[in-house]
């Protein structure tokens, strides 16, 4: 069945872990894990220091080139009267030196006890969501 937008949301934003969708100029896909924090309709997610190839990732690139995104999370259980995901489209900002980075920076702190002894030190993507979206299994199937 279709979630709402705040079945969705509220589905989304209690996960631990998304994959977070961006698209460079040409349309090819990139879909990468992501851990992220939300407050209102704003989605955040840092570049931490967990090892990276480099600090200009794939991800920060198409955001600089296409800043239209999505973040999905799911659930998946051999039960699939279990199952759902929850969606957030909206459009991406990278911010390197805003007033937003200590707050977005202080939400992930709160969700992720790995970053109250070294917090990301950005930059922060945030997400402006125009969409939360969702579907869950609303049937019933013989087990």
């Amino acid at each position: 069945m279709k979630l709402g937008s705040s079945e969705a949301r509220a589905r989304l934003t209690g996960s631990p872990v998304a994959r977070l969708a961006t698209a460079d100029e040409t349309g090819r896909p990139h879909v990468v894990p992501i851990t992220f924090a939300v407050s209102r309709n704003l989605l955040y997610f840092a570049i931490d220091h967990k090892p990276k190839t480099t600090r200009n990732p794939r991800r920060l690139r198409n955001i600089r080139r296409n800043p239209q995104v999505s973040v999905l999370a799911d659930h998946y259980a051999d039960d699939w009267r279990q199952l759902w995901w929850a969606r957030a489209d909206g459009q991406a900002e990278i911010w390197t030196e805003t007033a937003g980075l200590a707050t977005a920076v202080g939400l992930l702190r709160e969700k992720y006890p790995q970053y109250a002894e070294q917090p990301p030190e950005g930059p922060v993507v945030a997400i402006e969501v125009t969409k939360w979206s969702g579907w869950a299994f609303g049937g019933d199937i013989p087990l």
